[in-house]
């Protein structure tokens, strides 16, 4: 096993013959556009000699490969290289309370294969765990073709201690506090493990596929649940502990036109989520037992149900609006199954942002329905391992041991 990250102790010193700052040098050419030692060169500031040492081990590494040659301005056409994104392979777990989705996926992210059941959270760690190696291990089997395994990324469906990948009391994944699913997981697999919210990886998933040049989005995911992925400068923001962006124990504030009583203290999962809304319909006599009811009365045009959820885009917004002035994003993303009903609970966040935000954080704020798709998740899975695996410290061990 010769991938290291930053997470692993004992690691050995880089060989002498490889220079550090290797993994430097590797990170200009990981947005996939092809160059030669000189563009390189030209780039970094570096002398020609460092340069061509620095990329010749990636290449011995595989992590580059060439690409071809640059046309000639005399004598002989330079070499090109690029990042080789079939280094090594993935595995991208996003697992929900109903569903576990299995990927595999490239370096840069790209999903090869992927495969999903119907289960039940409730199960238990190791019943689910044992269910998503197997399901790795068969897609690995038919995909890998001798590429290594660099890393597993696992997205749960509730609060994650990231530095241990531990779940921290789940409400909604019963025997699962505190379970150590690195550890588990790499009885099998013996990679970097990192588990982490999956509100998080749909905010990675979104970013990637819909807004690339956006570095600071808020992912919100209305469902059985609501919870927000920040995304700040670029960087996912999961706070000391990993609870950044529990959106849902926010209380919501009262303001003029609410409908609430005074003194209603709930907070904005108990009010806006598909679990609250099954419920206040099933008082008012509809035959709603979960979120996926709700949003099928949405769809056939049922009134109360359109209120309903446009009165949880308003909750939602209330909160928001505080997010929206203390973090000013550019791009807000809706997502989970509610939002999947119609525009209804988005018209009723963007009613409330829009009214509550100062006006410089909403000048040119987009409030947005998620556009990744089912896929968002795995992908996210995906990229939170290649930032992992591809950062310059766990490069430059990686070619060292290479080297050796």
């Amino acid at each position: 096993m010769l991938w290291f990250t930053d997470a692993m102790v004992d690691v050995p010193k880089p060989a002498p013959a490889v220079s550090s700052g290797t993994g430097e040098i590797f990170q200009i050419l990981r947005d996939g556009l092809a160059r030669t030692k000189a563009e390189i060169s030209a780039l970094t500031g570096l002398a020609r000699s460092t340069v061509a040492l620095r990329v010749d081990a990636l290449l011995a590494a595989d992590l580059l490969r060439p690409a071809g040659e640059a046309v000639s301005t005399g004598g002989r056409p330079p070499a090109r290289v690029a990042f080789n994104p079939r280094a090594g392979l993935v595995v991208a777990v996003d697992l929900g309370a109903t569903h576990a989705t299995v990927a595999i996926a490239d370096l840069a992210g790209i999903i090869l294969d992927s495969r999903t059941r119907t289960i039940d959270i409730g199960d238990g760690p190791e019943s689910l765990l044992d269910t998503i190696i197997a399901d790795a291990t068969g897609l690995l089997a038919a995909t890998a073709a001798g590429l290594p395994l660099v890393g597993v990324g696992i997205g749960v469906p509730g609060p994650v201690e990231h530095s241990t990948g531990r779940p921290t009391n789940p409400p909604i994944m019963p025997g699962w506090d505190r379970f150590d699913v690195p550890a588990y997981v790499q009885k099998t697999f013996d990679v970097p493990v990192l588990v982490d919210n999956d509100v998080n990886i749909l905010a990675l998933g979104e970013q990637a596929t819909s807004w690339p040049r956006v570095d600071d989005l808020i992912f919100v995911k209305v469902s059985t649940g609501i919870g927000a992925g920040i995304i700040a400068g670029g960087q996912l923001q999961r706070g000391a502990q990993g609870s950044a962006g529990d959106m849902g124990h926010v209380q919501v504030p009262t303001g003029a036109g609410s409908t609430r009583a005074p003194g209603d203290e709930r907070d904005l999962e108990a009010l806006a989520s598909g679990s609250a809304l099954a419920i206040a319909l099933r008082e008012d006599g509809l035959e709603v037992n979960s979120a996926s009811d709700v949003v099928d009365l949405v769809r056939t045009g049922n009134t109360a149900a359109i209120e309903a959820t446009r009165q949880a885009g308003r909750d939602v917004g209330e909160v928001l609006a505080t997010v929206v002035n203390l973090l000013n994003p550019s791009i807000i993303v809706l997502g989970g199954s509610i939002a999947r009903a119609g525009e209804h609970l988005l018209a009723g966040v963007r009613e409330v942002v829009y009214r509550r935000s100062i006006p410089l954080a909403t000048q040119h704020l987009a409030i947005v329905q998620s556009q990744a798709g089912d896929r968002a998740a795995v992908l996210g899975a995906a990229i939170m391992v290649a930032r992992e695996v591809l950062s310059p410290a766990s490069v430059d061990r990686y070619v060292a041991a290479k080297a050796r």
